[in-house]
């Protein structure tokens, strides 16, 4: 396999191969491409494919999975995390911010999987996520202030503030 082309999907009876993608090719009009995931015939580990990256997501193995990978709700949390720290760092250096670093911790108390067997019945869901921002460097108290402030405008949190609809395309 080449260096370009994305790994096959784990499967424990067949392998497919998801489409090729050049890494570094990211582009505005990636904005509409399609993240797959898939999971096999058994447990609840799942392969995700995102352009040429390929990630895994499972369960724990008290919930049944083999842990191979974040939970669902994990990476809901990595996509927070990592939108609110890229902003961070976007907006301090377009000002020329001694910002040395950036880190933000999030956790939230929904278990997926029992949030998966209440599903079908009943409304679930994560709630109210915890955060904590760490900023490095040597900044003022206003520029600390400022870019809590712009923690908050990340396009990640917007979007999940604002709500999602999910749309089945047949």
């Amino acid at each position: 396999m080449s260096d370009t082309a994305s790994p096959p999907f784990h499967d424990e009876t067949t392998m497919t191969t998801a489409s090729t993608v050049t890494p570094g090719s990211s582009t505005p009009e990636d904005a509409g491409r399609w993240v797959t995931s898939r999971v096999g015939p058994k447990g609840f580990r799942t392969d995700v494919q995102a352009g040429a990256h390929s990630l895994v997501a499972d369960e724990p193995v008290s919930a049944g999975g083999t842990d191979l990978g974040p939970t669902p709700y994990e990476y809901l949390l990595t996509a927070l995390g990592s939108c609110m720290v890229m902003t961070l760092r976007f907006y301090a250096d377009r000002r020329g911010w001694p910002l040395e670093a950036a880190t933000v911790q999030l956790r939230s108390g929904r278990s997926h999987e029992l949030d998966c067997e209440k599903c079908e019945t009943g409304n679930v869901g994560i709630g109210v996520i915890e955060r904590k921002i760490d900023l490095t460097g040597p900044l003022t108290d206003e520029q600390r202030v400022r870019l809590l402030q712009i923690a908050d405008r990340c396009p990640v949190k917007q979007t999940l503030e604002r709500g999602i609809r999910v749309e089945t395309i047949v």
